[in-house]
């Protein structure tokens, strides 16, 4: 049977009223917007999210709704737009009638016959706060795996020197000179056990219970003091290799500074010193603080290998970085360093060239 006018005319109303339907009831935000930057035409989704009326959304330009950050990039999308580029997945923020921000993800699609564009956008806020809430967890989980790692390594590194040297100990000792059988089987057991300790440190450190505070701990500190701690700890091995230290904290006498970071500063810094000193040539260390402009600084320098720094560059207090073959270097130590004045807000500095020993400069946070 034919299909008469009226028929015809009853099914375009009918779509067109289908249609119109779809576009109020979406919970998607609908919009026609000229090239002109106006809205011509928005679905009740729109005024119901941003709070604004229909009169009021259609009598400005569109960007006085976008949140200021983001109009510079909207703009841009805008313009593409007009250049016949369609718009997919774009986000930006919108400005609410009471001052809430809201994310948005546009779809839009360019008419330029009518010079008009067609545009859905869903509501994406909740999507975004809980990736902002997750970014948040992710960095606190970050920064406290940084801080166990850091002492695990700190752990590990620094209780190697006691043990090296108590081995040194044992080196000193003429075990020829000892006659009682069950002393020398004492001494023989300890050494063992020592260098087995020694092995172990180099292949873990046992599970830590809590988190250290220790990044909060600042206290006023004596540079002699905490040096002639390092010192003491470490005096076999300043002995076996004979190594010069000249102190003079004369200029600046005390930092305000974490006591475990200030001793394992002096501890690397000094072991380091000593063991990448030149073969044959008694290793020459010189200790002191000054103050320069107003910042307070603590110098270490030696008349050691030294680095290349053309070579080196900014890999020197890298993780595991390792610039010569010495078999006692794990590339830990200076970074130990440089983490432990940089988390307190100071700097340090290297001045070395090869075969010309090196100078570390650490200026304090004032």
């Amino acid at each position: 049977m034919k299909r008469t006018e009226a028929h015809v005319v009853n099914d375009n109303y009918s779509s067109f009223e289908n249609f119109e339907k779809f576009f109020d009831l979406s919970v998607d935000l609908l919009c026609v917007a000229g090239y002109d930057g106006y809205l011509k035409k928005v679905n009740p989704a729109v005024s119901k999210l941003l709070g604004y009326s229909n009169e009021e959304l259609l009598s400005k330009p569109i960007n006085e709704f976008v949140y200021n950050e983001d109009k510079g990039s909207t703009s841009s999308a805008r313009n593409d737009l007009r250049n016949k580029i369609s718009l997919i997945n774009f986000e930006n923020r919108y400005v609410t009638k009471s001052g809430a921000i809201v994310w948005l993800l546009w779809t839009s699609l360019p008419i330029e016959t009518d010079q008009v564009i067609y545009a859905i956008a869903k509501n994406i806020t909740y999507r975004k706060e809980l990736e902002e809430e997750r970014n948040i967890h992710l960095a606190k989980l970050t920064k406290i795996n940084h801080e166990f790692k850091q002492l695990t390594y700190s752990t590990a590194h620094d209780i190697k020197s006691p043990v090296n040297n108590m081995l040194a100990v044992f080196e000193l000792l003429d075990l020829s000179t000892i006659t009682d059988s069950e002393t020398l089987e004492f001494i023989t057991i300890l050494k063992s056990s020592t260098e087995g300790l020694k092995q172990t440190l180099n292949e873990y450190i046992a599970i830590l219970n809590k988190k250290n505070e220790i990044n909060s701990n600042l206290e006023e500190l004596s540079f002699n003091t905490i040096s002639n701690d390092v010192l003491l700890s470490i005096n076999s091995i300043i002995h076996n290799s004979s190594a010069i230290i000249n102190v003079n904290f004369s200029e600046l006498e005390t930092i305000v500074f974490n006591r475990g970071y200030l001793k394992s500063i002096f501890l690397n810094l000094l072991t380091n010193a000593i063991k990448y000193s030149k073969p044959n040539l008694v290793p020459i260390i010189s200790i002191y603080s000054r103050v320069v402009n107003g910042n307070k600084q603590l110098i270490i320098a030696d008349n050691g290998i030294g680095f290349d720094m053309d070579k080196v560059k900014d890999k020197i207090f890298g993780l595991h970085q390792k610039f010569n073959n010495n078999l006692d270097s794990h590339g830990i130590g200076l970074y130990l360093v440089y983490n432990h004045i940089t988390s307190l807000g100071g700097q340090i500095v290297v001045e070395s060239k090869k075969n010309q020993g090196a100078k570390f400069i650490i200026t304090f946070n004032n």
